[in-house]
């Protein structure tokens, strides 16, 4: 029989076992941080109905969408976890309690061209609050929050929260002109850090015929070091302006009380989010060390989820952090802590006789302790046995001879300090507790030092 060569697919990530126990930890960070705040979990379906993730309408999504036939069944892979969440939310609706606070940790397929950073599979993490009719702008202030407090958690540092609001973009647009044009502006002032303001103002002015004076004072005023106080200038002139001025201010005001720092977050006029369905605050989020790489963690607020499902209006806020990538990232610029524990065992068993018994007994009274104990009971040298805990990151072994058995002891050895001792089972549970306290500190992300 001819062998197939075992290969994985482009834009798919499979990870070693360190590696996947790092990434299940950030994961696991993640679900503690949104459960702070009294968001529920969700689990959507991966298959949907095709009509229902391509409600809003095809364009690049349908060329993107990983669509299949089963049967007479149009089926497709969920390509992102906004879209079920709102078929989630229209079903429901009747059975669920507002504002409905979710959080989401899932896979998702996009078909497009694989390439470095870019993935076919990937992990989303996100957040949502779903008001019936109305949503407080609160939600929206403490957003930026769970942002710090997560990639806090995670253990990030250097990192900036930049918020906007697209009411106040929109008056902008409309005081100077740009009305009819306000998407196309949108989506090029999207651009600007990407490619710089000279490349936007030919956008602008080539692509779109935005006067060359108008389009500097455009540029003017995004580039302002205190965007705030310059759009004071226009205050009262248009009321959706003024509107998106009081809420970014209301947004910005919150946020210390909730406890981001001033130095994690930024008003950035810039942020304007490609997505058409974003109505008031936005946020991007950016490593301060490497801005070439875009956001870690985007969103904001949308006046109604579910439109394409019910006549119910649902206004929401919600962030989501492609994971998989950041992970990526993370690992090709050198932020993941190798020194964080992640061996698939605290202690290694070994038995140096026949009899099994003692070894197996020991094994159950560790883990019963929360000790999580492997027996490694192979045919193989006492040499490789230390090898193979060696190469798992194992840091204890326990030897179990004729001498500890008659004496009802263990021998536990520290497989880094090489300090070894004889106690007896109970005693030992408490040295490898207190062993392992001591090795469980850390976050998955350690940030290099940077020369500043």
């Amino acid at each position: 029989m001819a062998q197939m060569k075992p290969r994985t697919l482009s834009g798919f990530m499979e990870l070693l076992p360190a590696r996947q126990v790092q990434f299940d930890r950030m994961v696991q960070l993640l679900r503690e941080t949104y459960a702070l705040y009294g968001f529920t979990p969700l689990d959507t379906p991966l298959i949907e109905a095709s009509e229902v993730l391509l409600a809003k309408g095809g364009g690049e999504t349908e060329k993107q969408i990983y669509r299949f036939s089963k049967g007479d069944a149009d089926l497709s892979l969920r390509f992102d976890l906004t879209v079920p969440l709102a078929k989630y939310v229209a079903l429901h609706q009747n059975d669920l309690t507002f504002p409905f606070r979710r959080f989401q940790i899932g896979k998702v397929y996009r078909g497009e061209r694989a390439q470095r950073g870019r993935f076919r599979e990937f992990y989303q993490a996100d957040i949502d609050v779903i008001g019936d009719g109305a949503l407080d702008i609160s939600n929206e202030a403490e957003i930026p929050a769970i942002i710090y407090r997560a990639f806090s958690a995670l253990g990030l540092r250097r990192f900036k929260i930049r918020v906007n609001n697209r009411k106040l973009l929109n008056g902008l647009f409309a005081l100077l002109g740009l009305e009819d044009r306000a998407a196309e502006v949108l989506r090029t002032v999207d651009k600007l850090e990407k490619i710089g303001p000279d490349k936007v103002r030919a956008i602008l002015t080539d692509d779109f015929a935005v006067p060359g004076e108008t389009a500097g004072r455009l540029l003017d005023l995004l580039a302002s070091p205190d965007p705030m106080a310059a759009l004071d200038a226009f205050r009262g002139q248009n009321a959706l302006l003024d509107q998106g001025l009081e809420e970014l201010g209301t947004v910005v005001r919150h946020m210390a009380a909730f406890g981001v720092p001033e130095d994690h977050f930024m008003v950035d006029l810039t942020i304007a989010r490609g997505l058409d369905y974003y109505t008031g605050t936005v946020y991007e989020t950016v490593m301060l060390d490497h801005p070439e790489i875009g956001s870690i963690c985007s969103g904001g607020r949308y006046d109604n989820l579910a439109e394409y499902y019910t006549d119910k209006k649902l206004p929401g806020v919600g962030i989501s952090i492609g994971l998989t990538r950041l992970f990526f990232v993370l690992e090709d610029q050198g932020y993941l802590n190798d020194s964080l524990i992640t061996a698939p065992a605290d202690v290694l068993i070994l038995p140096m006789t026949g009899d099994l018994g003692p070894a197996i007994q020991l094994a159950t009274a560790l883990r019963d302790a929360g000790i999580r104990a492997q027996l490694h009971c192979e045919q193989k040298k006492f040499k490789q046995k230390l090898s193979y805990a060696g190469k798992l990151g194992i840091p204890y072994a326990a030897f179990l001879g004729e001498d500890e058995i008659a004496q009802g002891k263990v021998s536990i050895k520290d497989l880094c300090s090489g300090q070894q001792q004889s106690c007896t089972p109970d005693e030992a549970a408490a040295l490898l507790r207190a062993g392992l306290a001591g090795r469980a500190a850390g976050t998955p992300i350690r940030e290099p030092e940077v020369q500043r």
